[in-house]
């Protein structure tokens, strides 16, 4: 399993009012399209304002298909008009198992 690790820093004061939105917006959608919801959280200490979430994939292509998916669903771009006034950065990271690692 591949994972996508994305990291969304946000500006100061706007993590309970994204985490809101994304339960009651954007969460359904990206969970039926993306499916495999691996992790998401937001940072209490270091770098701060940051929600990161990770999805897993069983492949490069099946990553492209479900993010093309979901880049064309009018929920999610519905959902990502009200969002990304609240973000200032946006990261992403392939994460690749190492060849020893086994989901369980």
């Amino acid at each position: 399993m591949f994972v996508d690790e994305r990291i969304y820093t946000l500006h100061a004061g706007q993590v309970p009012a994204f985490l809101k939105l994304y339960e009651a917006e954007g969460m359904e959608v990206q969970l039926r399209i993306l499916g495999k919801m691996v992790g998401y959280y937001f940072t209490d200490f270091g770098p701060l304002n940051q929600i990161v979430h990770m999805w897993g994939y069983d492949s490069l292509d099946d990553r492209y298909e479900r993010r093309k998916q979901l880049q064309a669903s009018e929920e999610w771009q519905n959902y990502a008009r009200q969002m990304r006034p609240m973000v200032s950065k946006v990261e992403n990271k392939l994460l690749v198992p190492a060849p020893f690692f086994e989901v369980k």
